[in-house]
């Protein structure tokens, strides 16, 4: 059984327009549905007592997967820019993505 809409129209419209998404009127009716869905599942979730319950980033225990961060050799830097397709000096240089004016520092 398909659970009810539970997610007004208007707001399915102004998130597929936010999300740039050109949904035919069939798609925005199963969008409405899905996106219902997912927020009675939220809202379950979110009735539980998990009061005492500590904070977890993983289901399971995890160790650290990761290798000890020690310094080693280096690749030399003409070793690695040897196949850039631009470089200046010792750096590889790569289009501007940020122009000035962009409103972000750099």
């Amino acid at each position: 059984r398909r659970p009810m809409p539970s997610l007004p129209r208007t707001e399915v419209d102004e998130i597929a327009f936010l999300a740039r998404l050109h949904l035919d009127e069939a798609e925005l009716v199963a969008m409405e549905t899905d996106l219902g869905a997912i927020l009675e599942t939220f809202g379950a979730l979110a009735a539980v007592d998990t009061q005492g319950v500590p904070p977890m980033t993983h289901a399971v225990p995890e160790d650290s997967l990761l290798r000890a961060d020690v310094v080693g050799r280096s690749l030399p830097v003409d070793d690695a820019l040897a196949m850039a397709p631009r470089r200046h000096g010792d750096v590889l240089v790569v289009p501007a993505i940020i122009t000035a004016g962009s409103g972000i520092d750099s």
